[in-house]
Order: structure tokens, then sequence, then C-alpha cells
């Protein structure tokens, strides 16, 4: 069985995306893009990192990461990915609506409304023996890593803050790493913990 990892990338202060994520902006009016101009303007300095956090069997995403909705669906609503995402493997979307699976190129979307060890027992069984990947948000990881499931955590810090938001951690009891690794490069630091 594989380990439980996490990526997220996050501003200096430790904040994934903006209170006012909207379909224009998905990260918030502050953020913009800049959280992720590392991966999508300079990946080739980053290659190993990119790899690494869409190397997983399974991931595991809050219903914000998938979609800028709330209440019920809006069934047309195919992913911020277009029909082709990243993700080639199975995704488990936490949320509190039901909704039919959605298949895309290399994927399909579960949503799941029983919780996160619903939707980590359901991953760890389509992951086989790879790894199962919390992808985010803030309020997913911060979930996962309360409960203690987080083997591996790389976060992925830009030199910036942002000031308001869901930080990670808020909420989470402490918890002991047993190794770190980081890489700094202009852009981004990638900080790795081990528990």
């Amino acid at each position: 069985m594989g380990i439980v990892t996490a990526d997220i990338g996050v501003s200096a202060d430790l904040i994934p995306a903006g209170h006012d994520q909207s379909l224009d902006h998905p990260f918030g009016t502050v953020a913009g893009e800049r959280l992720h101009t590392w991966m999508f303007e300079h990946g080739d300095d980053h290659r190993a990192e990119v790899d690494a956090i869409l190397d997983a069997g399974a991931f595991i995403m809050g219903r914000n990461m998938f979609s800028p909705g709330r209440g019920e669906w809006d069934l047309d609503w195919r992913g911020w990915w277009g029909e082709e995402p990243p993700y080639h493997a199975p995704v488990f979307v936490l949320t509190h609506h039901a909704r039919e699976p959605l298949e895309l190129t290399g994927t399909t979307f579960h949503f799941v409304t029983d919780g996160i060890e619903s939707a980590l027992e359901r991953a760890r069984e389509a992951a086989g023996d790879r790894n199962v990947s919390i992808a985010g948000g803030a309020t997913t990881l911060n979930q996962y890593l309360a409960a203690g499931h987080v083997d591996e955590l790389r976060l992925h810090i830009v030199p910036f803050t942002l000031g308001e938001g869901t930080r990670v951690f808020d909420g989470v009891p402490p918890i002991e790493f047993s190794e770190s690794t980081a890489r700094h490069t202009p852009e981004v630091t990638h900080l790795t913990l081990r528990r």
C-alpha cells in the first residue's frame, strides 16, 4: 500500500487561496495566478516537483478545488481543467451535494458526500499499491492533517503574502515531522515534511 501525500501551493503566510474565489478568479482576486507561475511559466525548472504532484494512484480534493459553485451542482460544470484534467487517476471530490461520477479523458471524478474517511478508503482502494494524494484546498488538507492521515506534506511556498484566507495548519493539533527537505528557486521554495 502506498502512502498519503499532499501537495499545495501557498503564499508565504501559508494561504493557498483567498476567500473571494470565483469563476474569473479561481484563487481569489489578490492571489490571481501568482501561486502557480512556478509550475506554469517555469515548469521545466520544477519538473521533478510537478511530476511528483501528479504521480499518484488516486486523488482527493475539496469541492472548491473542483468548482467555484456552492450549493446544488451546475451539471454543465466539468472542472477547471477542461476535458483532459492533469489527474490521470480517479479523483474523489468531497462535497455536501451528491452528483453522479463525471468521466473525462484520463480520469473520473467521484463526488463523496460521507466525509474524509470514506473518501480516503475509496481512494486507497482505487490506488492499489500506489500513493493517494490530497490535492487541496486548505480546508480539506487540514482535515486530513488533523486526522493524522498525511504521511508526506509538500508545501510549494511562493514569496508573497495574501493576508486573508484559510491557512494550512489552521485548527490542526501539533504535528511532529521526522524529516524535511527543501529546494529553493527564485519563484518558489519546495518544502517536504515527512511524518
